[in-house]
């Protein structure tokens, strides 16, 4: 019970059990079989969805009654893959708007160098290579900052671009090899060019200064509120670790958890890496972290890199286009960052430890991993309880969509991707326009019977907004409708997409016997939201103001406060 519900027990002992705490009244509900015209909300708990006779009912002496002035309930909504920290440290650094060319990008950086210390680093994001017309190179930024460190990662956060003060302050030089399951990519002379791909831009990144512990906190904080703004109420932070480091960021989580600033279901995916000893330390750790709305019972695992001008995502069918400079194995089909045989053995264990398994599987090959690696933990385990799921999952082969209904792993796509984005452009400039047909084929995977849910990647994407992800799942064009489309065959149902960030959510988080559908029993999670998603135009859909977030009956946002 929440300490509003107890301080309201406490007051009114003799209608602890028999009235509502809160009532809404006088908008449309969304119910798990239709809709209804008001609910009833006691400890949490919805206890009535019906008519409004029905629910002021239960209305007592201490009873909130909203009146909804024709807007809609909903059941709260759910981002499973989503780095809230990263998200709003990015906020505070040298932020370059997605699509925005060379002059422009060029501009925003040399006035965040002439805001910044002499010598001090400038670090943010981010850049396409489809938006500034060709890959940049470490001159470019020298031109703009010949004195300052600076790092500017790409829109997926695979690839980053640093000026010559930067590669020096790292000490990356003509001799620096390239790290396993990374590149530096090289000039003519083979110079570094100031373009890192996947583990050399993480080798890069650990000589910039990493945020405070202040910083980290109040980071997660803005984050947290911007989500509950949309009506998420329940979220997986999917790479503990990703921008500060694990212990700064899950110190975060408790520190804000035990002021009861975490008002959201979290679950945490912590990094594991074969080659990193402190990620089984922390995993080791993990329930030290654990409260009432913080679950670190999950494991994140990167398979590859991303399907863009970078050829770093692992493809089964080789790329279409050339890399400057490399002819290597890379270049033609990706790469998978670790070997078969160990991923299987870790997804075994970890499957028998209880933890889930989330992977970065972009291509269809890594893909195809996964889905291997969950296999074997099935064969020497049997069925459990664990949703492994598969992020992202950009292209799949056809074979492997009914191989993972059977073998019960999940989908997780990235809707708030599927839109012409320059990140999109680099997409098809890379794999050719056939293999752009199946892109994200969540119809496929819906038909085959597969648990699909949705992530949005956030802060890879601009807006944490699920409305413009729900909305382009129905018309895989921009929000508002655009003559250019993105995978458009693989197009499904409002209805269907509307369940993916609710009752499938639900599923894999383990809770849909709580949460995700509005019924008596079920956790009073909700969003108030006007217009009504459903009677709009599906082009309309992304403009949905959300006017009130619940989470288990306590109003955690009020667009009117």
């Amino acid at each position: 019970m929440t300490d509003q519900y107890a301080e309201r027990a406490r007051q009114y002992p003799e209608h602890a059990d028999q009235y509502a705490d809160t009532i809404l009244t006088g908008g449309r509900v969304k119910t798990s079989s239709g809709w209804a015209e008001a609910l009833a909300v006691r400890a949490g708990v919805i206890e009535v969805a019906g008519t409004r006779e029905d629910a002021l009912r239960r209305r007592g002496p201490a009873t909130r009654v909203i009146e909804l002035a024709g807007a809609t309930v909903l059941p709260g909504l759910h981002d499973v893959h989503v780095h809230p920290i990263y998200a709003g440290v990015r906020e505070r650094r040298c932020k370059v708007p997605q699509g925005s060319t060379l002059t422009e990008t060029l501009r925003i950086v040399s006035e965040h160098v002439s805001r910044t210390a002499p010598g001090s680093w400038v670090l943010g994001g981010q850049w396409d290579t489809f938006a500034l017309g060709a890959v940049p190179d470490r001159t470019m930024l020298d031109a703009v900052a010949p004195d300052h460190p600076v790092l500017l990662e790409d829109t997926s956060g695979h690839s980053s671009w640093a000026n010559t003060a930067a590669l020096r302050a790292a000490r990356i030089g003509p001799g620096t090899p390239d790290p396993p399951g990374g590149i530096f990519e090289r000039d003519a002379v083979g110079a570094p060019s100031g373009i890192q791909r996947e583990t050399a831009a993480d080798l890069l990144a650990a000589s910039a200064p990493k945020p405070t512990d202040e910083e980290v906190e109040s980071a997660l904080e803005w984050s947290l509120g911007q989500m509950l703004s949309y009506g998420i109420t329940s979220f997986t932070e999917a790479a503990v670790g990703f921008t500060a480091g694990p212990r700064p960021e899950l110190r975060a989580y408790t520190r804000l958890a035990a002021r009861g600033a975490v008002k959201q279901r979290v679950r945490l995916c912590l990094v594991w890496s074969p080659v990193d000893p402190l990620c089984e330390d922390v995993i080791t750790h993990r329930n030290l972290y654990a409260s009432e709305h913080i679950a670190p019972d999950c494991v994140k695992i990167f398979l590859d890199g991303v399907p863009t001008d970078s050829h770093t995502a692992a493809m089964i069918a080789p790329y279409e286009d050339t890399v400057a400079g490399r002819d290597d194995e890379a270049r033609r089909h990706g790469m998978l960052a670790i070997a078969p045989a160990v991923l299987n053995r870790a997804v075994t264990r970890f499957d028998r430890m209880g933890i889930t398994v989330k992977f970065h599987a972009a291509g269809d090959a890594a893909v195809r991993a996964a889905l291997d690696a969950v296999e074997a933990a099935r064969t020497a385990n049997g069925p459990g309880p664990c949703m492994h799921n598969v992020g992202h999952c950009t292209f799949v082969a056809k074979s492997d969509i009914a191989r993972a209904a059977r073998i019960g792993a999940t989908f997780e796509v990235s809707p708030y991707l599927w839109q012409p984005t320059p990140i999109c452009s680099d997409i098809a400039a890379a794999v050719g326009p056939a293999a752009i047909e199946r892109v994200w084929p969540v119809r496929e995977m819906l038909e085959g019977r597969t648990l699909v849910v949705p992530g949005s990647d956030w802060c890879v994407v601009p807006s944490v907004n699920p409305w413009s992800a729900i909305e382009t799942l129905v018309t895989r064009q921009r929000p508002g409708g655009s003559a250019e489309s993105f995978g458009a065959s693989q197009a499904i149902t409002l209805e269907q997409a509307f369940d993916l960030f609710t009752v499938n959510s639900a599923r894999q988080e383990g809770m849909a016997h709580r949460v995700g559908l509005i019924e008596p029993g079920m956790l009073a999670d909700l969003v108030v939201v006007d217009p009504n998603p459903f009677d709009v135009p599906i082009t309309q859909v992304h403009a949905t103001a959300v006017k009130m977030t619940f989470v288990e009956g306590e109003q955690v946002f009020d667009a009117g406060a």
